[in-house]
């Protein structure tokens, strides 16, 4: 008598959770078994996805195959091959691997014998069927969820802030929920002024009640969906683009674009994590005792945190970080340039902000003349439709690339000064920049300051106690300043 296992499989937990089409296939398969005298070893059920044998049950009951041998059904009895597999390639080696075991996998209402080789085009059409069918399952749900979210509905799980809602029509969205959403615009704020670390603000949204790992946080404020938009994916010969979403958005266009263009700063700029400003000097001095660099540190009292330059070797040499550095200041407000080179700075500043004035009036000229430009063209498109020399789907290709490019010209040309007023607010804070090197280094960055240093004193420099004394004075200083 031949002992077989039956594979019930349905494609859905919907349908597990029914159980009709569980029953449906118990019943024929042990009523196939009654007709045909074959014996049941056991019952399978399964509610995973057929698309691979990666499936619990499936994994269960073969590797009961290898284990225990003298229990082995000869059988695997199915209703149909899609119940087997739904990946013509995957079923097909799970047959060859089943046959070298001699286990024979057959469905009940699609027999075949595979000892016929007519037979086997018959079992690749019944493999083949449910994986096209699938795949074109697939390709509708992508195209329909891709058209859209280019109507602006957002599909999938709501972000942080929002929360799925569905109308009574049946249509998705999301809309903003409170507090998280107050709390996220305030992130968005706080980024936006560029006076805190990034971590910093991520850390106190965590204490305010929205927690998000550091990952998390930076996906979070680059996701455009807060500003109201909807990322279309780049998909074969189509770019990536934003269109305008039908949800509330959380900030504003604006806030969003400042917000991404400090990240992109803070990338950019970001120092070597031995620049200090809170210890400049460092790799610059050199202790006087025994002739070697000093290095810096940061020791933490009772109420704050102090910072010291100190030597590593036996000599123990210690000096206050902000005691040096008001000696440092002192040293700078010395060095004044000479009369002559006076008229000269000016005359240099005012040339240079007078060619970078007549750029930036040339760049925004042309912005204008491109956004005119990219109107004019839309024009036509919208000429063309109305004459039928266009297809509507041709013109909202047309439309969209239009609105992002617009967009993007918009946003440059909104960057862009058209103030005379700050050009010459800039030449008098370089001319007092450079008129007074000690103003220069206080409100410098580490970098700028760092470049000072090295200018004025490309040697290294030695304290003794009430000065600094350095061998050697920058050339190109010594030439320009005098001291006093």
């Amino acid at each position: 008598m031949n002992l077989a296992i039956l594979y019930i499989r349905v494609s859905t937990d919907e349908q597990a959770e029914k159980g009709y089409s569980q029953r449906h296939q118990k019943e024929a398969l042990l009523k196939y078994c009654q007709q045909n005298n074959i014996a049941v070893n056991r019952v399978i059920f399964e509610d995973y996805s057929a698309k691979t044998f990666k499936r619990p049950g499936w994994k269960e009951m073969s590797s009961g195959f290898k284990l225990n041998p003298d229990t082995r059904p000869n059988l695997i009895l199915f209703t149909k091959w899609d119940r087997f597999s739904r990946n013509t390639a995957d079923a097909y080696l799970m047959i060859r691997s089943l046959n070298e075991l001699g286990i024979l996998p057959q469905a009940i209402e699609q027999p075949l014998n595979l000892d016929v080789p007519e037979n086997k085009m018959m079992l690749a059409f019944y493999l083949a069927a449910p994986e096209i069918e699938n795949d074109r399952r697939s390709l509708n749900t992508f195209f329909g969820m891709r058209k859209a979210s280019k109507e602006g509905r957002y599909l999938t799980t709501a972000p942080k802030g929002y929360i799925n809602k569905t109308d009574k029509g049946g249509e998705k969205s999301i809309t903003p929920i409170e507090p998280d959403a107050s709390l996220i615009r305030w992130a968005f704020e706080q980024i936006s002024t560029g006076l805190y670390p990034t971590d910093i603000i991520r850390k106190e949204l965590n204490k305010k009640g929205i927690k998000c790992s550091k990952s998390n946080f930076y996906r979070l404020i680059k996701n455009p969906v807060y500003s109201g938009k909807i990322r279309i994916r780049e998909y074969k010969n189509e770019q990536e683009y934003l269109v305008t979403g039908q949800h509330t958005p959380i900030v504003s266009e604006r806030l969003f674009k400042q917000v991404q263009e400090n990240l992109n700063r803070q990338t950019s700029t970001r120092v070597n994590p031995a620049d200090n400003n809170e210890l400049i000097l460092r790799r610059v001095l050199i202790c006087p005792r025994c002739s070697k660099l000093l290095t810096g540190s940061r020791s933490k009292g009772r109420s704050a945190h102090y910072y010291y330059y100190h030597c590593q070797s036996p000599c123990k040499q210690r000096y206050q970080a902000n005691i040096m550095h008001e000696f440092f200041l002192k040293e700078l407000a010395k060095w004044k340039p000479k009369p002559e080179f006076l008229t000269l700075f000016k005359l240099v500043l005012n040339e240079r902000h007078q060619l970078k004035m007549y750029s930036l009036i040339n760049e925004r000229d042309n912005l204008i003349n491109k956004l005119q430009t990219e109107l004019s063209r839309f024009n036509n498109a919208r000429t063309l439709l109305l004459d039928g020399g266009l297809s509507i789907e041709e013109y909202n290709e047309i439309k969209i690339a239009y609105k992002v490019k617009t967009e993007e010209l918009q946003h440059t040309l909104d960057k862009t000064p058209d103030h005379i007023d700050l050009f010459w607010k800039s030449i008098q804070e370089q001319e007092r920049a450079l008129l007074n090197l000690n103003y220069f280094f206080r409100r410098a960055d580490i970098r700028n300051k760092t470049a000072l240093i090295h200018a004025i004193f490309p040697s290294n420099l030695i304290f003794d106690e009430t000065c600094f004394l350095t061998p050697v004075m920058g050339r190109a200083i010594h030439a320009i300043y005098i001291t006093q």
